[in-house]
């Protein structure tokens, strides 16, 4: 199979750069499989029912998400949809799946929502060991499972790419936003990345305003952070399985691309 994951979209910016990017894409590139981190859909924190459906309508399959899944309360109008997922570590009783099966072109795809402990700052179970407790319940139905690790460190990322290589198909980092150039092959063949990146406005500070992280570093002061607009970057991971092909894309708004 051919998937294609797509790195932490900011607000309109990116909403707009993946309506204007992800449909040509998955013709040229013959894309089955598309899973997106959506947790900063929604003007750069959460996700609402409309911003939710604006992704789906362009050929998302999986919006999963972090630690900004329930900054807006609208998030629990679609929560229980399949297509959402939240880290899976997060406490029993929270709302939503953290993983879920599946199926498209004949096969079953398991795709895992988990986020890393470290600098995180949230009440989190071990992302490693519930890995294993999800991997007991779908190791027999999926023929291939995605994850998406949401976390800060990248020892963290990558500790637990080898310890889930041979098992997992596909590990993908989010989070940070800006993306790594350590897209491999693990030695048991578990293709992985740090970090997807970002998809959002190219002039910013990991998709927000730059004046305004500027200002909160010289000053200290609380400052409210806005998404910032204009010319966008559209960074994504893309892996072909059949041909074992893993590939970083970043396309930037007004330059041309060659896949």
């Amino acid at each position: 199979m051919r998937f294609l994951v797509i790195g932490d979209v900011i607000g309109r910016t990116g909403r707009r750069a993946v309506k204007e990017v992800l449909p040509s894409l998955k013709e040229k590139l013959n894309i089955d499989f598309v899973v997106l981190n959506g947790e900063n859909l929604a003007h750069g924190n959460g996700i609402t029912k409309s911003t939710f459906e604006e992704i789906l309508s362009v050929g998302v399959d999986v919006v999963t998400s972090g630690n900004h899944t329930y900054d807006k309360k609208e998030v629990f109008e679609i929560i229980d949809d399949e297509r959402i997922l939240r880290p899976a570590n997060l406490p029993p009783l929270a709302k939503g799946k953290g993983f879920n099966l599946y199926q498209k072109n004949g096969k079953n795809v398991a795709v895992i929502n988990l986020m890393g402990r470290v600098f995180m700052g949230l009440p989190l179970d071990c992302p490693f060991r519930t890995f294993d407790s999800i991997h007991q319940i779908i190791k027999d139905k999926a023929d291939y499972i995605i994850v998406d690790f949401h976390a800060e460190a990248t020892s963290e990322k990558q500790a637990f790419g080898y310890y889930v290589d041979g098992k997992a198909t596909l590990v993908f980092g989010t989070h940070t936003h800006v993306q790594t150039s350590d897209e491999r092959f693990l030695p048991q063949n578990t293709a992985y990345i740090s970090d997807v990146g970002l998809t959002g406005a190219y002039d910013s500070v990991i998709g927000v305003k730059k004046e305004q992280v500027i200002e909160k570093f010289i000053t200290g002061m609380p400052i409210k952070y806005e998404p910032e607009e204009g010319r966008y970057i559209f960074q994504a991971l893309f892996l072909d399985t059949q041909h074992n092909v893993l590939k970083r894309i970043q396309i930037k708004e007004g330059e041309d691309y060659e896949l």
